[in-house]
């Protein structure tokens, strides 16, 4: 079994100038070392997925525009993640609030090419039957 994803986990991304901490509501009501678990859908901006800092991405129109303003030299922007998508892969085995949930080998991707991935798990370790 994959170690899950819980609430204030630290998260990257590619692109960012700095980490930020998944957010987790606890509306499923499914905790564990008393934070509540991530599901696949739990990738909303600004809800869940806090901004990095500044972006770097050309592909994120505010930086190419600032950049070209700047005759070519790149000039990062406020992070304003563009999430497409969920959790994935997620871990199929573990439903929580009738979605599977997210684990340490998930990422999300960001349309501005930024690959968001957890620095580390929410839990500490696995116990299996």
């Amino acid at each position: 079994m994959a170690l899950l994803l819980t609430g204030g986990v630290s998260l990257a991304c590619s692109f960012g100038t700095m980490p930020t901490q998944l957010n987790v509501l606890p509306e499923s009501k499914v905790f564990l070392e008393g934070k509540p678990v991530a599901r696949m859908s739990d990738a909303a901006p600004n809800v869940n997925i806090i901004p990095f800092g500044l972006c770097s991405s050309l592909t994120n129109p505010a930086v190419a525009s600032a950049t070209a303003a700047a005759l070519g030299v790149l000039t990062p922007q406020p992070c304003t993640p563009m999430l497409a998508g969920g959790w994935q892969p997620c871990c199929a085995a573990v439903i929580v609030g009738g979605q599977p949930a997210a684990g340490i080998d998930g990422s999300l991707q960001c349309a501005y090419a930024g690959q968001i991935r957890p620095v580390a798990p929410g839990q500490a370790s696995v116990i299996a039957n």
